[in-house]
């Protein structure tokens, strides 16, 4: 079979942003790569030694597979070739990075049969909520509303002043855990102490009022059950505001933080890792990171 190859390049994704639960989410300059064409069989490579499923299982091949189904597009099989920078069940997108790379892929083979809010619905059916998988393909800060069929979204760009710091721990924590241990309901008064810092977070980053975003991330729906599955989770947490930085959140489910940190903060990172160390957490990583404003990226090879 004769066909182009493509080179596919996704960001992780930090979700939620604190009180913006399955809403909010962020792109960032962190991510995997992935060479695609088509086949007559499942060709599935892992060009970092990351353990991947090699067979139809594959969560970028059933993803782009299913994409070629839905068209109602010839399909054989794929080659494709992984670079897994984002850790795997650590709250950064891996699961949505895999699921908007086998979409734009198949997509981009097609010739592009489906726009970008089809791409954007689609992965949210798929993922089951937006908050990763929006910002993955878009970029940037994007909230999102998934009504069950589509998903209204805006984009929303960052100040270059800002600064991420994404703290990971050495150990996994499966977002079906993470989910499991949240309540089935909350109180009335929770759910308007969330509304209102959501609220805060978006209009707080627009007007550059930064000092309110350690208020805007407080969360009482998931942050407090999940961070009892994060062993030193709150001393992290206390750690960074001590060193200055603007908010403290989980990432996505768990069990990675986010820090927001201002550019002139220049050490922030150094004096993170190097308290750490100090508590007995030499085997984290922290790592600063920047705002991904391009989302997926396709290239032809």
């Amino acid at each position: 079979m004769v066909s182009r190859m493509i080179d596919i390049r996704i960001p992780a994704t930090s979700a939620n942003l604190g009180a913006g639960f399955d809403a909010l989410g962020l792109a960032l300059n962190y991510y995997n790569y992935v060479r695609m064409e088509e086949s007559d069989r499942a060709e599935i490579i892992s060009l970092d030694g990351t353990v991947v499923p090699t067979d139809e299982s594959n969560l970028i091949y059933a993803s782009a597979k299913s994409l070629y189904e839905i068209c109602g597009k010839d399909f054989k099989g794929l080659h494709i070739e992984q670079t897994n920078n984002i850790p795997m069940t650590r709250g950064l997108g891996s699961s949505s990075a895999c699921i908007i790379a086998g979409l734009a892929g198949a997509n981009r083979l097609m010739g592009n049969l489906l726009s970008l809010d089809e791409m954007v619905n689609l992965s949210a059916q798929i993922e089951g909520h937006p908050d990763n998988t929006a910002p993955a393909l878009l970029g940037g800060i994007v909230t999102a509303v998934f009504d069950g069929k589509v998903v209204h979204w805006v984009k929303q760009e960052v100040h270059p002043s800002l600064k991420f710091v994404v703290i990971i721990p050495d150990f996994e924590l499966k977002t079906e855990k993470a989910r499991a241990c949240l309540p089935t309901e909350v109180s009335h008064k929770d759910a308007v102490y969330n509304l209102s810092r959501a609220a805060l977070f978006s209009a707080s980053l627009l007007t550059g009022k930064y000092e309110n975003l350690r208020t805007a991330v407080h969360d009482k729906l998931h942050q407090p059950y999940r961070m009892e599955l994060i062993p030193h989770g709150r001393e992290v947490f206390d750690i960074a505001y001590s060193l200055g930085a603007y908010a403290s959140y989980l990432s996505g489910a768990g069990p990675s933080i986010m820090a927001i940190v201002d550019d002139e903060n220049r050490y922030f990172t150094g004096k993170m890792r190097f308290s750490g160390d100090d508590i007995g957490l030499s085997s984290w990583q922290v790592k600063g990171v920047g705002i991904g404003k391009e989302g997926t990226t396709i290239t032809e090879v």
